[in-house]
């Protein structure tokens, strides 16, 4: 008898450790909620022990239910919710015990995660956050979520938002000074204005642009140390800008012609060049436009090598035929004795291809004047190719 309640005895010792051993483990479990309001099947769940190292997975399942048990009571958990690859939720300082106190009856700690309800609340704290660091006003509710460093950084942004109005405005001010400057064709000024906007902002091509033509316009005015001067400012300009913008074809155009006035000829063609490569319809009249900069400083030869580019690129470029055609007149062999001129060959074609293309362009009359003059017949039948046909007229029956 005494042995039977000894046994009885044991029996119920081993059944208070035995319960006593169940209840030293806790369960954390819940429910993944995705943006369509559904269960959401497949989500890692991660548990990141914060009192001691230690990391634990697991995934929802197609009730969009997880579950982990087995973690020791009084453990500290950061849980994070993840959808292919990407936090969308989650919980910090999260305690594993026996019993959730906000659950009625429950065994464990639930974690839910709504997808839905945590991207409405991240794109509301966004906005919050974007209102604060653009007034520089923190409401009360977003002050208590933030942390120090994260207030110090939207003050600190909110400053500079506002500094970088100041500057804006400083800018275009500037900028519209060099404008007008230009457009009053006061150089000097618009210098002045121009360079005051690159230091507020160097990463501006307009400005940039604008400071090199305006040196370009002021260098006609001087000569010598100064013209040569006003020239280099121009090209070290369109170098800034080439910096921001190396692929636009028009400061590759501008920046020759600068090249050009410097008698950088080598230099000129190869930014001419680059400007075609970048812009092919644009071709003819890149070269062109070297050979009128080199026509006006002088250089004929390198002219007439720029113009047949341009009427390479643009066969219908009627400009070009003209100005190979006064080249080409420049060539011609005249006869002391009888005062008989001889042009060289092309000089006709060309002046007539530019009348046959521009019958009623800026030089028609001085193309039909070096032809009359080299003895050859003007054809009366050039017309605008543009111009729209003639209106029929009609006889009435009497």
């Amino acid at each position: 008898m005494r042995f039977r309640n000894v046994a009885a005895g044991l029996a119920g010792i081993m059944l208070l450790a035995f319960t006593s051993l169940a209840q030293t483990t806790a369960r954390i479990e819940g429910t993944v909620t995705g943006p369509d309001g559904k269960a959401l099947q497949g989500a890692v769940i991660k548990f990141h022990r914060t009192d001691m190292k230690g990391d634990l997975n697991t995934k929802s399942d197609k009730k969009g239910h997880y579950i982990y048990m087995g973690l020791p009571v009084g453990a500290m958990y950061d849980i994070s919710c993840e959808v292919e690859g990407k936090v969308i939720d989650q919980r910090q300082g999260v305690r594993a015990s026996l019993s959730d106190p906000n659950v009625p009856n429950s065994t464990g700690i639930t974690v839910d995660f709504d997808i839905r309800k945590s991207q409405a609340a991240r794109e509301a704290q966004q906005a919050a956050l974007n209102e604060a660091a653009t007034t520089g006003k923190i409401s009360d509710e977003l002050a208590r979520r933030l942390s120090p460093e994260q207030r110090d950084a939207i003050e600190k942004a909110a400053k500079e938002r506002e500094g970088a109005m100041k500057k804006n405005k400083e800018l275009n001010d500037a900028f519209t000074a060099g404008v007008t400057a230009m457009d009053a064709k006061q150089f000097d000024q618009a210098i002045a204005a121009f360079q005051k906007a690159s230091e507020l902002d160097p990463k501006q091509i307009a400005v940039w642009n604008g400071l090199a033509d305006a040196y370009i316009q002021n260098a006609k005015g001087k000569t010598g140390a100064d013209f040569d001067g006003n020239v280099q400012k121009s090209i070290e300009a369109y170098n800034k800008a080439l910096e921001l913008k190396p692929d636009d074809a028009g400061i590759h155009n501008n920046y020759g012609r600068a090249l050009a006035e410097a008698k950088k000829f080598p230099e000129a063609q190869a930014e001419m060049a680059k400007a075609a490569q970048l812009d092919p319809p644009g071709a003819g009249k890149y070269y062109y436009n070297l050979g009128a900069i080199l026509v006006n400083t002088g250089q004929n030869e390198q002219a007439v090598e720029a113009f047949k580019k341009a009427i390479e690129a643009d066969p219908k470029y009627a400009d070009a035929y003209y100005q190979m055609g006064v080249y080409l007149v420049g060539k011609a062999q005249v006869d002391t004795a009888t005062g008989k001129v001889t042009p060289v060959e092309g000089t006709v074609e060309n002046l007539q291809k530019y009348l046959e293309l521009a019958p009623n362009g800026q030089f028609a009359e001085s193309a039909k004047g070096l032809l009359q003059g080299l003895g050859s017949t003007v054809d009366t039948k050039y017309a605008n190719p543009n111009a729209p046909p003639p209106k029929k007229t009609t006889t009435k029956k009497k």
